[in-house]
């Protein structure tokens, strides 16, 4: 083989097929057994491309032309998709996206997890998509600058930029952002507000957060401005988004600070109510994931961490529900439980819930959500999972027979891991993010004691490379636990 460091150079023109996806959403061609990656192609298309920059390993390139374009290329619905990069795999087949996703999972569960090929195909079940993978976003955060005019726009950051590309039309956020983005865009130019400006920190309106319960259609609107005062003119954008139909909340977030954080610490609620509400039902995994009446009502923030596509959330917490087992008699540990979602959904059939979550606000809301539901077998505790969940064990005697752990990206802390595996439940769910953290994380639980019984991968981000996974994890270990009487 050449000497890959000396066989390209920038400027090269090459022509290759794209043969996968990365995890940032760019295609993966080959050239000379030499990998490429290339933004806006998609599995299976036949491009010439341009060299921009060679390392030892990989190279960067540019699409020139596509010569032959897959069979799994659409005309994406948004013309800016290219620009933005928010929708990385957008001119992709949803099916395909679907295909792909349940490929990732597979691949880093036998390449980073080490298990077999046989044991990953039998235990995965079948990827949980959309039916309409579009206008899913419960909530949007839309920067605010101003264009070479002057005037205020809002939009998206083109990619590693903070670059606005100017759009109130984003093809994944609910059909009334535009309308309130238009609102607020009107309110500003009718009556001079600036923008912020980030280099000078001069201006007034930062970012317009907006936010919608799909079940309750409730609408939240929070602009978050440079400032610790009222807006001028103020009454006139209040008329404004208040005709708007499901307009519930209109607050300001202050944040004078010089950072790339969005929300500022102190919100004031300038008209309506201080939060929205919105509910999540648990579906019948056995009947396709059909609706049931039985559903958890939560009391949402401008601060509040909640997940974005309410439709799939109902899926993967169902999911989650349904590989716990329950039969109301366990007591069930839920880890970095955030409003306390999975917590709430477990304890209508466990006889015991305690959830762990580090962000005091979050338990806060958590404690909330159970009494607005009238639900008394629940417990949050703030901290650590790897520090509260040694403590309640090693020093209360707290068991479990079924761990339900959802940690960031990063997955499990090792001492997280470490009590788990102290703790000996009989049953851990595991819902994941990021399928490389997940199954380094499995491996570790499978060398302590336990076996993959069932993994399912779940689109809860369509149109992008995101993926999330439940899996079942069962004790095989045949020492006995003492922590019972």
């Amino acid at each position: 083989m050449k000497n890959r460091e000396n066989s390209f150079k920038k400027n090269d023109t090459i022509e290759t097929e794209i043969i996968d996806i990365s995890h940032d959403g760019e295609g993966i061609g080959k050239v000379d057994g030499y990998p490429f990656f290339i933004k806006d192609t998609v599995i299976g298309d036949r491009i010439l491309a341009r060299v921009t920059k060679v390392k030892k390993n990989y190279g960067y390139a540019r699409v020139e032309k596509i010569l032959k374009p897959s069979d799994w290329r659409t005309e994406p619905p948004c013309k800016l998709y290219r620009q933005c990069g928010g929708c990385q795999i957008q001119a992709m087949d949803y099916q395909e996206q679907l295909a792909f996703k349940q490929r990732k999972v597979r691949d880093q569960l036998i390449h980073i997890g080490g298990f077999s090929e046989k044991l990953v195909d039998e235990t995965g079940e079948p990827v949980v998509g959309m039916e309409c993978p579009f206008r899913y976003r419960n909530k949007a955060q839309y920067p605010v600058g101003q264009n070479k005019d002057g005037e205020p726009v809002t939009g998206f950051y083109a990619g590693r930029t903070h670059s606005i590309i100017e759009n109130t039309e984003c093809y994944l956020g609910a059909e009334e952002n535009q309308v309130i983005l238009q609102a607020v865009l009107t309110y500003m130019k009718e009556n001079h507000v600036p923008a912020y400006d980030e280099v000078s920190h001069k201006g007034l309106i930062r970012h317009i957060l907006i936010r919608k319960g799909f079940t309750s259609g409730e609408l939240m609107v929070c602009l978050v401005i440079n400032s610790r005062k009222q807006l001028p003119f103020q009454d006139r954008l209040i008329r404004l988004l208040q005709e708007i139909p499901g307009m519930t909340s209109i607050s300001l977030s202050h944040n004078l600070e010089k950072t790339n954080v969005i929300m500022g610490g102190e919100v004031t609620t300038i008209w309506g109510n201080d939060r929205i509400q919105d509910t999540i039902h648990v579906r019948d995994v056995l009947h396709d994931f059909a609706l049931t009446d039985q559903g958890i009502t939560f009391s949402i923030s401008p601060l509040s961490f909640y997940q974005v596509n309410p439709v799939q959330t109902e899926k993967l917490y169902s999911l989650a529900l349904s590989y716990a087992a329950l039969t109301g008699k366990e007591t069930v540990w839920d880890l970095y439980c955030g409003i306390g979602t999975i917590s709430l959904f477990l304890s209508g059939r466990a006889k015991q819930v305690y959830g762990v979550e580090i962000i005091p606000q979050a338990i806060e809301d958590a404690r909330k959500n159970a009494e607005r539901n009238h639900i008394t077998n629940a417990e949050f505790f703030v901290g650590k999972a790897e520090e509260v969940l040694p403590e309640k064990y090693g020093q209360e005697g707290i068991f479990a027979d079924v761990i339900v752990v959802d940690p960031p990206r990063k997955g499990c802390d090792v001492a997280c891991l470490d009590t788990m595996l102290k703790m000996k439940p009989e049953r851990i769910v595991y819902v994941s993010c990021d399928s490389a953290t997940l199954s380094r994380d499995l491996k570790i639980l499978c060398e302590g004691g336990y076996e993959l019984k069932k993994w399912r991968a779940v689109d809860q981000f369509p149109m992008t490379v995101h993926v999330e996974t439940v899996v079942l994890m069962s004790r095989v270990s045949n020492e006995p636990r003492t922590d019972r009487a």
